[in-house]
């Protein structure tokens, strides 16, 4: 059975279009059928000091189990060289599953959808432009929706 599957994709380390551009190639490959992709929009950074992200969303459609998609995201993020050593830090390639389905999870290594996605409009804002009209399971709001309800210095930091 398929499922559809939103991501979000990030990176602010070295030749950042061309990791999410790798990042896109292998989720295809091995991850999302159907894919689709959003335009990418840079944005500051959240946490430490580094460098402004590129972010993107992907949505397409698995036929993984919502733990397998977890293990082919973080492999592929090692594949394409992450190395995790600080929270919120600077990286390679980051890759969030956003939503699985409308299915709800709340495990410690895994929670969909993304707990703070409705905070973070370097995700919703790439989001918007892919899926304006998606209702976001939990929240029940579109994704456009969302967007418009983050305060205007949030959303101001997510430039295209």
């Amino acid at each position: 059975m398929q499922v559809p599957v939103r991501l979000a994709l990030g990176s602010n380390l070295g030749d950042r279009e061309d990791h999410l551009r790798m990042a896109r190639r292998l989720i295809e490959d091995q991850l999302l059928a159907k894919m689709k992709s959003s335009p990418i929009h840079e944005t500051e950074p959240v946490g430490p000091p580094q460098g402004k992200y590129l972010n993107q969303v992907v949505s397409g459609e698995s036929s993984l189990t919502p733990r397998e998609v977890l293990r082919s995201c973080l492999q592929i993020e090692k594949q394409l060289g992450r190395e995790r050593t600080e929270l919120w830090g600077p990286r390679i390639i980051d890759i969030d599953i956003l939503t699985y389905g409308d299915e709800q999870i709340e495990e410690p290594s895994l929670r969909i959808p993304h707990p703070r996605l409705v905070e973070r409009s370097f995700v919703l804002a790439p989001w918007a432009d892919l899926e304006p009209e998606f209702i976001v399971p939990v929240h029940q709001l579109s994704v456009a929706e969302l967007l418009r309800a983050l305060p205007k210095s949030v959303k101001g930091s997510a430039e295209c």
